[in-house]
């Protein structure tokens, strides 16, 4: 069974920082691209940023640029994205995803995590 579990969300002011974590289980972790999106309230879910199996090929939504990085430890099934000078407009709650590719995770991932909420605001 397939389990993607988010962690790491929280309350933080502009400018600050967190590093949100995605426990993976249930399937061969280096096989698959993983991903981050975030919805936030009265909006629809939008793309953050995906990282490919062996971690070499990264995509980053042009919003977040410069700010968010995503890796990966495949040894403990883990992504993160680890999100840098945040503004009150990265609120929401944020979710992992996986899928087959890069392209795939990007538009119809498989399977999504239960999501982390994700608050910036002074």
């Amino acid at each position: 069974q397939v389990q993607l579990v988010e962690s790491g969300g929280g309350l933080v002011q502009p400018g600050g920082s967190l590093r949100l974590s995605c426990a993976a289980s249930g399937f061969i972790f280096s096989a698959y691209a993983m991903g981050w999106f975030r919805q936030a309230p009265g909006k629809e879910r939008e793309f953050v940023a995906a990282i490919s199996g062996s971690g070499l090929t990264t995509n980053d939504a042009d919003s977040v640029k410069g700010r968010f990085t995503i890796s990966r430890d495949n040894a403990k099934n883990t992504v993160y994205l680890q999100m840098n000078s945040l503004k009150p407009e990265d609120t929401a709650v944020y979710y992992c995803a996986r899928g087959p590719s890069l392209t795939v995770v990007r538009s119809t991932p498989y399977d999504w995590g239960q999501g982390t909420q994700v608050t910036v605001s002074s």
